[in-house]
């Protein structure tokens, strides 16, 4: 049972995350939702299309102008504030790796600390175990915020991704963070080339059965883009894919930018595997 908010889902259930950026620079919208209204319109708009978790950031994650924490804190708190007001059953994340913006956002009523950077700040997590919200464990090859890897090599990538990730969440239930809120994520592209991100998804049934839910970052990515050599806004069709292998592989939870062919994609695969009935079944029987 994963267990977010007010929310509860059960092990076939999947979760579509909505990415709601407040960046001025952000890699795929740029910048569409920096502004309050946008955003919140955006919000709005993903709830309604089947969205159960919203995920809000404050700081692009490639290179850029350097965001400090008290900008950072600026784009989310308040927002999240307002989203809390408005959308009061949505489950909000925030996509931080500082401690101290993971304290405002609680305080504001963030349900999920999204940790994609690897546990680069140890106290992100004592702050989840402190306002028993729910914590995102990323692998990110042990690369520093904001950065892309260069020339980086494993032994077995999928067997540093759990290592890591089991870690990071056995280390944030000791802690007090609610075991049933511990979600882990392979970090598709953080620390790692186009291949390592496909043996990633191609292994990912490994990171199910550790029976942590699994949380995948797949939308519009760059291995997304070198597999099929398209640029940012040809990605789509590839993402979805790579989604419906991962819904196959047991994903859990999924962070996206298009939430509606998202959600098609996962009940498909939902009713092909048995978990779920078809919305409409007449062929055959009229």
């Amino acid at each position: 049972m994963l267990r977010l908010g007010r929310r509860e889902f059960d092990a076939h259930e999947p979760a579509i995350m909505a990415i709601v950026n407040r960046t001025p620079d952000s890699f795929y919208d740029q910048g569409a939702t920096f502004l309050d209204e946008p955003a919140l319109a955006r919000v709005e708009q993903a709830v309604a299309e089947g969205a159960a978790i919203i995920d809000i950031g404050g700081v692009k994650a490639g290179p850029g102008e350097e965001v400090s924490a008290a900008e950072e804190a600026r784009r989310t708190v308040g927002f999240v504030a307002e989203v809390r007001r408005r959308f009061p059953d949505v489950i909000i994340s925030v996509d931080t790796w500082r401690a101290s913006v993971g304290e405002a956002v609680c305080e504001a009523g963030a349900d999920l600390l999204n940790d994609a950077w690897g546990g680069v700040d140890p106290g992100l997590a004592e702050v989840a175990a402190r306002y028993r919200v729910g914590l995102v464990c990323t692998h990110a090859g042990g690369t520093e915020p904001r950065t892309r890897p260069h020339r980086v090599t494993y032994d077995d990538v999928m067997a540093d991704i759990l290592r890591v990730t089991v870690g990071l969440a056995e280390r944030a239930v000791a802690l007090g963070v609610p075991r049933e809120s511990v979600l882990i994520d392979p970090g598709h592209d953080f620390g790692k080339n186009t291949r390592h991100s496909l043996e990633a998804t191609r292994r990912l049934g490994e990171m199910v059965e550790t029976g942590w839910p699994v949380l995948v970052s797949l939308s519009n990515k760059d291995f997304v883009g070198e597999t099929l050599d398209k640029p940012v806004k040809e990605r789509v069709v590839g993402t979805l894919a790579t989604t419906a292998v991962s819904a196959w592989l047991g994903a859990q939870v999924y962070r996206v930018h298009e939430v509606a062919e998202t959600r098609q994609v996962l009940d498909m695969v939902a009713s092909i595997a048995g978990h779920r009935p078809p919305a409409v079944a007449r062929r055959g029987l009229a």
